[in-house]
């Protein structure tokens, strides 16, 4: 099945049936008039709209009669971080969380969410815009992990750390300057793991809400790990710790 979704009509129903959306990509001048209510729709459910020229759909839909908007499907749908901190307290575990600063290859979130599952971390949380959200090409690499860990997609980082720090999360940063060796920090209790996007490690105010900041020692020539792989020994360092 298509994850994207062309029409007037398609869109407008799969937003009536709340299917979970990703992004709706319109066509310049083309908001009001039949288009109005989908605009409304989108933008009371929090949907990210994309402005185009409608040359730019063309080529996106070629032989589909896309009437000026598409929308991206997202491949499961997202929860709500409450959701996730419930479900751990409702198996009488310490929330164990994870969230990613702008990892934009779908193949690195892919392989986070696997190792997510296979790991037993309760959620991961993304951000709704500058970050990959959950494609196709995610759920695909993430071996089938895509369905079995909670993702919750939040409009504010920031906003989403305070609010886990007062519901008594410890928030840890990967940093490559970081003070602490990660396998030296104290990872349990309730926890935060925050990892950052690709070359980019996390933003300047990421870093200064978490409680703690570790690093991964590199030894050789190559300044960082893929994020994928970061993630992997961080969160198998909790795992340990927890053991």
């Amino acid at each position: 099945m298509s994850e994207i979704i062309a029409g007037r009509n398609p869109v407008r129903e799969a937003l009536r049936a709340g299917r979970p959306i990703n992004k709706v990509i319109m066509a310049k001048g083309t908001p009001s008039g039949p288009l109005g209510e989908i605009t409304r729709m989108v933008r009371e459910a929090g949907i990210p709209i994309q402005t185009v020229d409608r040359a730019y759909l063309d080529k996106l839909q070629t032989g589909v009669p896309h009437q000026g908007i598409v929308a991206y499907a997202a491949a499961k749908q997202y929860v709500e971080v409450e959701d996730i901190l419930s479900a751990a307290r409702s198996k009488g575990q310490e929330p164990f969380m994870v969230m990613l600063d702008e990892i934009n290859d779908p193949h690195n979130l892919g392989a986070i969410l696997r190792t997510c599952d296979a790991a037993g971390v309760h959620g991961v949380i993304i951000p709704q815009r500058r970050s990959v959200a959950l494609t196709a090409t995610v759920a695909k690499a993430s071996a089938g992990a895509v369905e079995y860990v909670p993702v919750a997609r939040v409009t504010n980082l920031d906003q989403t750390i305070r609010s886990l720090k007062e519901q008594g999360l410890w928030v840890v940063g990967a940093e490559m300057d970081g003070p602490d060796l990660f396998w030296q920090a104290k990872l349990t209790g309730p926890l935060l793991l925050v990892i950052g996007g690709e070359g980019k490690g996390l933003g300047r105010l990421l870093k200064e809400r978490c409680d703690m900041l570790v690093r991964l020692p590199m030894l050789g020539q190559v300044g960082s790990l893929n994020a994928s792989v970061a993630a992997a020994l961080l969160v198998y360092e909790v795992v340990r710790q927890r053991g």
